[in-house]
């Protein structure tokens, strides 16, 4: 039950459980500060009952965060990583054209529990991984491409769509030099390849990925050790595709074999390459654009689900650069 005026929202959350209210509000009413501190409205409860107070688009967003985060309480103690991403989530549904309603969502089963899109262009990019051969998620840092990936790759190995994950990298240095490093050259690109490892780590576990590496099952590479190769019953995924030359790129998707999936992810703001060279990324962009069976999604601003200065970060250096040119 709810009335709404052009200044306040009342509701009451269902059933009255104080353990679980006490969850939803945290420690000092620390959750529902933080929602109206980023949200700008003002939260007041007696019991389950609460009254918002400002925007009437923000006191709407704050309504459905509070639900959804007193749901949550059902099954788990509710953090304050939660509490921001599911203000992140309230955001990117506002801005849709697709209401959540009409969206069937998109779950990835892993031993660690379920993954799924947090908005309408993350589910886009799922369903298109699960019907496309050959993917591009590109997109600033933080917008999940790269682990919504990963976690179709390791959904896949698990449920034997596949024989094995592929994970590749070009060794292109951000201002520094690979030469200055200790070890060969597998080990000195090993740091540029730490990120698909602790997305892998938090899927399976370090002992069940570290067992799978010894079995050649998950292959973490450079893109260079992907010459001459064909690559058949893997689920392979480049990253950091914007640091790839065009020649580079092209090799790569050459390399895919029958009964595989491919996922390209990059963002062409981030790109390391010297100034002579045009990144692969935006090249194979062009080219490939109207190619069937080839599937692209561009991730923005708002799909951002990092702390939320990530998101303004982002926002911030887009306008700079918008300005400059």
């Amino acid at each position: 039950m709810s009335s709404i005026t052009s200044t306040t929202i009342e509701f009451s959350l269902l059933p009255a459980d104080s353990e679980r209210l006490a969850t939803l509000c945290g420690q000092f009413n620390d959750h529902l500060k933080l929602i109206e501190k980023r949200l700008k409205v003002e939260i007041a409860n007696r019991g389950n009952h609460f009254k918002l107070t400002g925007n009437l688009q923000a006191m709407e967003a704050a309504k459905i965060v509070l639900h959804r985060l007193f749901e949550a309480t059902e099954n788990e103690v509710i953090t304050t990583e939660q509490v921001h991403l599911s203000m992140q989530d309230a955001s990117i549904e506002h801005h849709e054209t697709v209401s959540n309603s009409e969206v069937d969502p998109v779950l990835i089963k892993t031993r660690r529990g379920l993954i799924k899109g947090r908005g309408v262009n993350q589910q886009d990019y799922l369903k298109r991984i699960m019907g496309h051969d050959i993917n591009f998620g590109v997109g600033p840092a933080g917008t999940g491409k790269t682990y919504l990936a990963v976690a179709c790759a390791v959904e896949a190995l698990q449920s034997d769509k596949v024989g094995r994950i592929v994970l590749v990298r070009p060794a292109v240095e951000a201002g520094e030099k690979l030469g200055f490093l200790p070890g060969d050259l597998a080990q000195k690109v090993d740091p540029y390849l730490r990120p698909l490892y602790d997305a892998l780590y938090e899927m399976l576990g370090f002992e069940q990925v570290e067992k799978l590496i010894e079995r050649n099952i998950i292959e973490v590479a450079p893109l260079a050790f992907m010459r001459g190769r064909t690559l058949n019953d893997a689920f392979i995924i480049l990253d950091e595709a914007q640091n790839t030359t065009t020649e580079q790129i092209k090799m790569f998707l050459t390399r895919v074999g029958f009964g595989s999936t491919v996922v390209v992810t990059g963002d062409v703001t981030q790109i390391d390459l010297p100034r002579e060279k045009m990144s692969g990324l935006l090249h194979a962009m062009q080219v490939l654009k109207d190619v069937e069976g080839i599937s692209f999604t561009h991730f923005g601003v708002r799909d951002v689900v990092r702390h939320p200065l990530v998101q303004r970060i982002v926002s911030a250096y887009e306008s700079f650069e918008k300005n400059q040119s």
